[in-house]
């Protein structure tokens, strides 16, 4: 497959596309994984980073720093793919809601969504001021050289809904519900905005370089049936339509991810997306019944597996692999494949030798189930 970026340097070695083709539900020599959250402060290598660059915002926001910490955990583990590193927040912020970081509350906004004249006046936002992401992602590609795919990514509509009108991380989401039930309008008029600049933002990331795109969906769990295929999975669904499916003659897989959302995956399954994102409340042997053919599956291990020892990390591994089943191939072409990951992000507290056990089992057991 033929991985290539203009501008960038032309590379000879065969690329590492495993990825891309389990995304794609092709057969694969063995099990990809990658992690999210992998590049981040549970590798001594980023604190030392963001120490240099003196800040969360000063890290996100400078393409040299960007660079250089996604691909640290490249270069500790033979990881499948590469994701950028950057933030969800980037986009309300780029609409104007002053995004900073309070030490000991994490990100806030300081103009939050809160009444009828905030939300009239919200806008998508010019691109040129998320310049800074797409720079990154070109940078990266080119530092990649074709060694694993490079994975692009936003937050879902609903979710960055959460924060823009929450003004950052709550608890019980009680201001975005609270509006969401009295005042819908306000809600939609929101997600009507977010819908189109995720799409833009997760197109133009495509044009920089970016082979596959993520969708976020982190409090899509926190809604009600009904409210969830509403405000957040009818959005998801929008911003899939307008995506970009190939670029220089490649296609680009998306996956989505709804945090809690194992409730609703044959409605997921049916808006289109490449791959669904599982966390680790899922049933994954059930979810590839459930999904068939119609899109790859990610995932979809405990975080917290990887604070136990050796032994048993290896047999947690196993037993998702099990779960899955029997890769795609003779026995089961018409099955969803499979992408190995977390249920959710790496916590800053993991050892990061447990990482390279983790990647190690994957690799050496799926490998192994095929014959190779």
């Amino acid at each position: 497959m033929a991985l290539s970026v203009t501008g960038a340097p032309t590379v000879t070695t065969r690329p590492n596309d495993t990825l891309l083709r389990a995304l794609l539900r092709q057969p694969t020599d063995y099990t990809p994984i990658w992690l999210m959250r992998q590049a981040g402060r549970y590798l001594p290598e980023y604190t030392a980073t963001r120490k240099r660059a003196g800040s969360f915002l000063g890290l996100a926001q400078n393409p040299d720093f960007a660079t250089e910490v996604t691909l640290q955990p490249l270069e500790r583990y033979p990881l499948d793919a590469a994701i950028l590193f950057s933030d969800i927040l980037t986009v309300p912020d780029a609409m104007g809601l002053g995004l900073y970081f309070a030490e000991g509350e994490g990100p806030r906004f300081r103009a939050p969504l809160r009444d009828e004249a905030a939300v009239a006046r919200l806008a998508v936002p010019d691109l040129a001021r998320l310049g800074y992401v797409f720079d990154a992602v070109s940078q990266i590609r080119g530092a990649l050289a074709n060694r694993v795919p490079l994975i692009g990514f936003s937050g879902s509509p609903w979710t960055l809904a959460c924060y823009m009108v929450e003004g950052g991380g709550s608890d019980d989401f009680r201001t975005i519900k609270t509006m969401l039930y009295q005042r819908s309008d306000l809600i939609e008029r929101i997600l009507e905005v977010n819908v189109a600049a995720v799409a833009a933002y997760l197109n133009a990331q495509i044009d920089a370089g970016a082979q596959a795109i993520m969708i976020f969906d982190t409090w899509g769990g926190v809604l009600a049936d009904g409210a969830y295929q509403k405000f957040s999975l009818g959005p998801m669904q929008r911003v899939l339509a307008r995506l970009k499916t190939h670029h220089e003659g490649q296609a680009i897989p998306s996956i989505v991810f709804t945090k809690g959302g194992a409730l609703w995956l044959e409605e997921i399954a049916a808006t289109g997306p490449t791959a669904i994102g599982l966390d680790w409340t899922a049933n994954l042997a059930r979810a590839r019944e459930q999904v068939g053919a119609r899109c790859a599956l990610q995932g979809n291990l405990d975080p917290a597996v990887l604070f136990a020892g050796e032994a048993q990390i290896r047999a947690e591994a196993r037993r998702v692999l099990d779960a899955f089943g029997a890769p795609n191939g003779p026995a089961a072409p018409n099955h969803a494949g499979h992408v190995f990951n977390l249920g959710h992000g790496i916590s800053q507290f993991t050892p990061p030798e447990s990482v390279a056990i983790l990647v190690d089992e994957v690799h050496t057991v799926s490998r192994s189930r095929r014959g190779l």
